[in-house]
């Protein structure tokens, strides 16, 4: 019996992987009409793997930085390509944070997806499926076509389900920024491949690049994840995605997409090209403070209600960047940290935005005001979102900025000191914002319905609450499964 136990619990990866992809099956079989259903099932195998991976947490060794759970699956034995499965610290948050948002993603579009219900949820399973196996895989190769596999459902979900006119040009938008940049990445994999013999990222720990090769691997590296960062100047994609897809994109482009990018950057340019990372460290930091800077005051002057938000989503992952190349510990774990916050806190803010605009039918800012009158407890959901956002002590978002903040310090306290500059930026956009929407008089002759949120609404907003709260005032609750796996990396650039 033990041994049965075991082998499922080595195995738990894989097993979890499958299930959204079981979940697509079913809905390919199930009428179009049969919506109820459809909306059952897909939201059912979309919750599975959330369960799943708060067993993988339970079974988690904080005390060791190495890769557990791995499972190998042969793919092509005779070029030395397999798909191995394993999670560390730094990836198993970014797994609870997928597994969470796509079931809320479900449960935002119950009653506003009509057209072609089922191949919109069969989008956010695959999209599932592929997010769990970037973040679980220990092949660059295989990284690399997962990564690329969601630009697919994603650009339909732009494209086909946005809101606007303008959504066909958004999803070409996504689709060619994060695109262009990743094909020089596969060059480079290919000659990684070439010079190593495999793309099995536990191998390629062990081997050590030249100089040269560094620079011209970590450039190509780099022109990938910044897209999908997005850090200046390919950002554009993002504010017109953001405001042309539904509530629901909006909150998995915000909540998990642009944290492909940071993760790209921790788990292979830091640790493959540590010489390099180092190098261009200074370009990192230049681009970093102007992406900061610039978004934040661009997001002070928008009109859309979205298209704020979007910008200052730009800003904080740039933050998070200046946390990345600290190069320490605390610097790293305040990226992590703070990308997870803002997977909880910008996808609470979209769900916000997608809240007023199913019962308005616009997100343009100045038919809004005095919402405090009438929707209460929407406004009081609101103000606590604003406040993380801001990064107000007891939230999650101030731990995260405060130990980037520190840990950058450490490094150049001239780069800590324009990066705060955001957080002094973000209290301007973030409070003018809420301000314009919240207080003021009721402009009546726009808004029409007084409903508060509902029940459902509520219920989504619940875990994005308890969350941002959890990480605010007990930072150890995820800190503690991280520092072991950080220590490792840093190690290994060091070392």
């Amino acid at each position: 019996m033990n041994q049965i136990s075991t082998f499922y619990f080595q195995n738990i990866l894989y097993y979890i992987t499958m299930i959204p992809l079981i979940g697509i099956l079913i809905l390919l079989f199930l009428d179009e009409e049969q919506k109820k259903l459809i909306k059952i099932i897909a939201l059912n195998f979309s919750c599975l793997p959330f369960i799943g991976f708060l067993f993988v947490w339970g079974g988690f060794n904080k005390s060791v930085g190495i890769f557990q759970f791995v499972t190998q699956i042969l793919w092509i034995p005779v070029l030395n390509l397999n798909i191995t499965f394993g999670i560390d610290g730094i990836s198993l948050f970014f797994l609870l944070l997928t597994t969470l948002l796509i079931p809320l993603c479900i449960l935002i579009s119950w009653n506003s997806i009509n057209y072609n219900l089922k191949g919109y949820l069969i989008s956010f399973l695959l999209i599932e499926f592929f997010l769990i196996v970037v973040f679980c895989v220990l092949d660059l190769l295989m990284f690399y076509i997962f990564f690329e596999s969601i630009l697919i459902p994603m650009f339909l979900i732009v494209g086909f389900w946005g809101s606007r006119e303008r959504k066909v040009l958004a999803a070409y938008y996504f689709f060619l920024y994060t695109l262009i940049g990743s094909v020089v990445m596969l060059l480079s994999i290919l000659y990684i491949y070439y010079q190593v013999g495999t793309t099995d990222y536990e191998i390629l720990l062990t081997f050590t690049f030249s100089d040269l090769e560094q620079k011209i691997l970590w450039t190509t590296f780099f022109l990938a994840f910044a897209a999908k960062v997005p850090m200046i100047p390919v950002h554009l994609w993002l504010p017109e995605a953001h405001v042309e897809a539904p509530t629901a994109g909006s909150v998995i482009l915000a909540g998990v997409l642009l944290k492909l990018g940071t993760y790209g950057f921790i788990r292979f340019s830091l640790p493959l090209f540590p010489q390099a990372s180092f190098y261009f460290t200074p370009l990192v930091y230049t681009i970093s403070l102007v992406g900061i800077v610039y978004t934040s005051l661009t997001a002070i002057r928008q009109t859309d209600f979205k298209r704020i938000v979007a910008y200052t989503s730009i800003a904080h992952m740039n933050v998070v960047m200046l946390g990345i190349f600290s190069f320490n510990n605390i610097g790293i774990e305040g990226a992590l940290l703070q990308s997870l916050s803002h997977g909880f806190v910008a996808s609470a803010l979209f769900i916000i935005i997608g809240v007023v605009y199913e019962r308005y039918r616009t997100r343009l800012v100045k038919y809004y005001g005095g919402l405090v009158h009438t929707m209460p407890l929407y406004v009081s959901l609101f103000l606590f979102f604003t406040m993380a956002n801001i990064g107000f002590p007891g939230t999650s978002g101030f731990i995260g900025e405060f130990l980037i903040l520190v840990g950058s310090f450490k490094v150049n306290s001239s780069i800590t000191f324009f990066g705060a500059t955001g957080m002094i930026l973000g209290g301007c956009y973030s409070l003018w914002l809420f301000n314009r929407i919240c207080f003021g008089n009721l402009k009546s002759q726009y808004l029409k319905k007084t409903l508060d949120i509902s029940y459902r609404e509520f219920l989504i907003f619940i875990p994005l609450v308890c969350y941002t709260l959890i990480l605010g005032l007990v930072p150890d609750f995820y800190l503690s499964s991280v520092h072991m796996s950080v220590n490792n990396l840093v190690e290994n650039m060091y070392f």
